[in-house]
């Protein structure tokens, strides 16, 4: 079966859609991790998905870096996108480490 989305990581905990993907579709995952995940939404080509649960206030982790934090639980297959999860760049509100 053709990937349908990639992880470049291991440490990875969202895939990227290479395609439109479509709400219960079996998704074949190719990269960081191999394996396959059921999505939930409709996903458009370039957008992230969930590859397991994650909850309120985890990391989102995408390319080995974290991307942002969860601000919902965000279940296997979920699209993960700016309705849940917030950016930590930039922020004025959040202490840097070490400070």
């Amino acid at each position: 079966m053709k990937a349908k989305a990639i992880m470049i990581d291991a440490k990875d905990n969202v895939a990227t859609a290479l395609s439109d993907l479509h709400a219960g579709e079996i998704i074949v995952v190719k990269g960081g991790v191999d394996g396959e995940v059921k999505v939930l939404q409709d996903i458009q080509f370039g957008h992230k998905f969930a590859t397991g649960p994650i909850g309120k206030g985890e990391e989102v982790v995408k390319y080995g870096e974290t991307i942002g934090r969860a601000t919902a639980n965000i279940k296997k297959g979920e699209h993960v996108h700016v309705h849940n999860i917030e950016s930590l760049r930039g922020r004025g509100d959040i202490p840097k480490a070490g400070s």
